[in-house]
């Protein structure tokens, strides 16, 4: 039999509805949706008054302001003090905090598996009592709303107090938002998962925003508070909350992969190590596929420790020809043929594998230890070739799609690996017959896949445009074939003078063969058509999606289980027969 003062509560509107005279969408129980969406705090404080002349409104508002003043103060025992005039009200409707939650789900939590769905749909309903859990709902939409593809619905902004305007504004607004409300409790002191994962959404905001300084600073705040918490410790780990101490394990390798690609677009040290163990594939049979994927990931960055970063960033001396050697044929073993995971990942891992392959062979070049006469391949001056043979070959796999969620972070690597194939071009002699396909149609690729990425078009196409002109000034105008070079020019001459072609800070201590800086070259500089994609007879089977623009409306990549993205390197590529895109298991 139901519980009449249970139905009696669900009836009942609260506080603020009541005041508004507004139906209350709310159990009884949980912070109603109306209040939620205007950032009010919700109670049912109010004492229900018998019909008739109002003479004591006086009095209800005095309850009310003295009930939610006692709340406040047991917050503050907690830790988790949440003053109203910290937040600005009117910012997100429920529709919009959706919105950007099942975006998440839908594009970047194969590759960030931190969040749970239901433990984020209760966070949301804390919003209003709970400053850690407003913090980082309104951290989680800000991140969303500055990635490339998220679309508002229509009549987003009905009902709230900012003026319509793009995500990328609104994103602007709500990283800001989240940023003065946290400075007003002391999170450092007694961090928790939502802390550290506030941390990391503004890393990854200000990473997309190409405010990098800001960026490492909260991304270095991430790994401070994960080690304050003592996530480096296998023991934590050991607690009753079985999906907590998983989506806990999870965050850490995540910290552990992203610091170290930072490290090296960015010349930063490291934090963190590979204390704890791995996620296991059981741990959520609903998702095998993406742990899977995640779990390569981990493996393809674990290489790159305190002994390669010290190296990378010149504060460590000792670096021989046979340990790199063993780095560049580790980096090539690292990933199946086969993967097993997500499209997205899938994009992740094999995009990644070769802007590493990269990393690694200018680690080389800067300590000499390339040779012409090499009798290992990834110690010649030709291996960035083969490198950018092995990424146009995977990323022809890819739908568009895919390759978007990943945002710029995707297309830095392509241009590092581009500029690298540049410089190789410009110095190292290769002679290529009329049908095969070599480094010139590579180059033509990465240019057109670039300049077809969502960011690419208008910051890194100009960009390496004017590097090929600098480094090959034969080229001819953008839309023709990329002719050959002369190998006149010297590999240790390039070293020599390339130090003005760097994309990071003092990058042209440890990387000579660098990309050029990103903010050396106005992007109205240049008018980029569409390049010519004819020149060999197997760029036909490159897909049409490459070299046509897309409209970015309705962009969701869904996982699909047990996908197997095969590694076309590995199946006699270059050739006239093209591999399947995937097979599913």
């Amino acid at each position: 039999m139901p519980d009449p003062l249970a139905a009696a509560a669900i009836k009942r509107a609260c506080d603020a509805c009541h005041r508004r005279k507004v139906k209350c969408i709310g159990d009884g129980t949980r912070p109603c949706k109306n209040c939620t969406a205007a950032g009010l705090t919700c109670t049912y404080n109010a004492i229900p008054q018998k019909k008739g002349p109002k003479g004591s409104r006086a009095k209800v508002i005095s309850e009310l302001r003295e009930t939610q003043r006692q709340s406040q103060l047991a917050a503050r025992v907690h830790g988790i003090d949440f003053d109203d005039d910290l937040k600005r009200p009117g910012l997100l409707s429920v529709e919009m905090i959706t919105t950007c939650v099942d975006y998440f789900f839908a594009n970047l939590y194969p590759t960030q598996p931190i969040l749970h769905r239901q433990n984020v749909g209760e966070t949301i309903g804390l919003m209003g009592t709970n400053v850690e859990a407003y913090c980082l709902v309104v951290s989680l939409c800000a991140y969303m709303m500055i990635q490339p593809n998220l679309v508002l619905p229509p009549g987003a902004f009905d009902g709230l107090e900012i003026p319509p305007q793009s995500s990328l504004q609104l994103g602007h607004v709500l990283l800001h938002e989240a940023l003065n409300v946290r400075k007003g409790y002391n999170y450092i002191e007694n961090p928790s998962v939502w802390t550290v994962i506030t941390s990391f959404f503004f890393f990854g905001s200000y990473f997309c925003l190409d405010k990098h300084n800001t960026a490492w600073f909260h991304l270095r705040e991430a790994t401070t508070l994960a080690q304050i918490m003592g996530m480096h410790h296998e023991s934590n780990y050991a607690i009753a909350d079985y999906i907590e101490s998983s989506r806990r394990r999870r965050l850490y390798w995540l910290l552990f992969v992203t610091e170290r690609a930072y490290a090296l677009q960015q010349h930063r040290p490291l934090t963190l190590h590979a204390t704890i163990n791995l996620p296991t594939l059981d741990e959520d049979p609903a998702e095998t596929v993406e742990l899977n994927g995640f779990i390569h990931l981990v493996n393809l960055f674990r290489p790159f420790d305190d002994t390669f970063v010290g190296l990378w960033n010149k504060a460590k001396t000792g670096c021989t020809a046979h340990w790199v050697a063993q780095m560049q044929q580790q980096l090539s073993d690292a990933l199946p043929a086969y993967l097993q995971s997500t499209e997205s990942q899938a994009v992740d891992l094999r995009c990644s594998q070769q802007w590493l392959r990269t990393m690694v062979w200018q680690l080389s070049i800067s300590h000499g230890f390339l040779s012409s006469a090499a009798a290992e391949n990834a110690m010649s001056f030709k291996y960035p070739i083969e490198i950018s043979r092995d990424l146009v070959a995977s990323a022809s796999q890819f739908s568009q799609q895919a390759m978007e969620v990943h945002g710029i972070g995707l297309i830095e690597k392509l241009f590092d690996v581009a500029c690298t194939l540049t410089d190789v071009m410009s110095c190292v002699p290769f002679e290529q017959h009329t049908f095969e396909y070599g480094p010139r149609d590579y180059l033509n690729q990465l240019m057109t896949l670039i300049s077809t990425l969502r960011g690419g078009q208008q910051r890194y196409l100009p960009l390496l445009i004017s590097k090929i002109n600098d480094t090959m000034p034969l080229m001819p105008t953008p839309g023709y074939s990329i002719p050959a070079v002369p190998g006149s020019t010297r590999v240790e001459e390039l070293y020599e003078g390339s130090q003005a072609h760097s994309s990071g800070p003092n990058s042209s201590d440890s990387t000579p063969f660098g990309s050029p800086p990103l903010g050396s070259v106005s992007a109205q500089a240049f008018g980029f058509g569409d390049l010519d994609m004819g020149r060999s007879p197997t760029a036909a089977g490159f897909p049409a999606i490459m070299t046509t623009n897309m409209q970015y409306s309705d962009l969701t990549v869904t996982s699909a289980p047990l996908q197997m993205f095969p590694d076309p390197v590995m199946q006699g590529y270059p050739g006239t027969a093209r591999p399947t895109k995937y097979e599913r298991g």
